[in-house]
């Protein structure tokens, strides 16, 4: 008998080495940081700015969601697409790339080429074969939710996300009828957190400010830049760090300026960066109990 209650209370003390040796390999679950980003056209091209000073100054991004240009941006950073690259192909965009002008009453023209932009330079086309998880936001033109896509073909979440109401036609996926995500998510933080991020670095572009429109598209997003400044951005409260480039002067397409815009966006990225550590640095004292899951 008492060769057998040794047994036991051996076996018992291996266990609890056992577990306890796990629990400390494993570790506390690291911080995971989630990047949102917005929509604006051209403007876009920003978010490759605030990009290149995380990376140069080590910021680990572990998830990244995207609304319209966002989307794209944050589709090809996914995939793993240098910034260089990004660039360049940023710097020889036309609006022909990714549209095609089209008579409907539906909208002014269709974006279906942008299906395969991502192709240009990536051979990643599904969510699941991105290097990091990947969110796209939409809204469903019915019901006026933001819809968050995170499995199956980027193309169409993608096409969807970027079509800019009135001037794209809305597009039909998963039984949904949908356009461009800025009208519920016009900075998908709560995306960020649902691919669990613990902490969300806010991307947002505010819309530019045309002094005198120059044709219907510049009319429409004026008009919509004037809905955007008086919408609810509760966004904000739920973003932990917000970045803010400067690009207000720059038009929808002003491709042409890719580099100015990336500078925008590096110098309001570095500007962040002290609140960016102090956030960094608060959220990794906190206990692991409070990280979210």
């Amino acid at each position: 008998m008492g060769t057998v209650m040794g047994f036991l209370q051996g076996a018992v003390e291996r266990l609890r080495r056992f577990a306890y040796a796990e629990k400390i390999a494993a570790g506390p679950r690291a911080l995971r940081v989630g990047l949102a980003l917005s929509g604006g056209f051209a403007r876009g091209i920003a978010h490759i700015g605030v990009l290149k000073v995380l990376q140069t100054n080590q910021i680990p991004i572990h998830c990244i969601a995207g609304t319209s240009v966002g989307a794209l941006v944050g589709a090809a950073y996914a995939a793993g697409v240098s910034l260089e690259e990004m660039e360049r192909q940023a710097a020889a965009t036309q609006f022909k790339d990714f549209a095609r002008w089209t008579f409907s009453w539906m909208g002014l023209a269709t974006n279906d080429r942008l299906e395969g932009y991502l192709r240009r330079y990536s051979e990643m086309t599904r969510f699941e074969q991105m290097k990091m998880p990947l969110a796209i936001a939409a809204t469903d033109l019915s019901t006026g939710e933001a819809v968050y896509f995170t499995e199956g073909p980027v193309g169409p979440a993608l096409r969807a996300s970027c079509a800019y109401p009135g001037l794209f036609l809305p597009v039909e996926h998963q039984g949904r009828t949908l356009v461009d995500g800025f009208l519920a998510a016009p900075v998908p933080v709560d995306a960020a957190r649902r691919l669990g991020a613990d902490l969300v670095i806010a991307v947002y572009l505010e819309a530019g400010s045309v002094e005198k429109p120059r044709n219907m598209v510049d009319v429409i997003g004026r008009s919509f830049s004037i809905i955007q400044d008086h919408a609810h951005t509760d966004w904000r409260a739920k973003a932990d760090v917000v970045i803010e480039p400067e690009v207000k002067n720059f038009v929808w397409d002003g491709f042409e300026k890719t580099r100015e815009m990336i500078a925008a966006g590096e110098t309001a990225a570095r500007a962040a960066l002290p609140g960016l550590r102090a956030a960094l640095a608060a959220a990794s004292a906190r206990p692991a109990s409070s990280a979210q899951l």
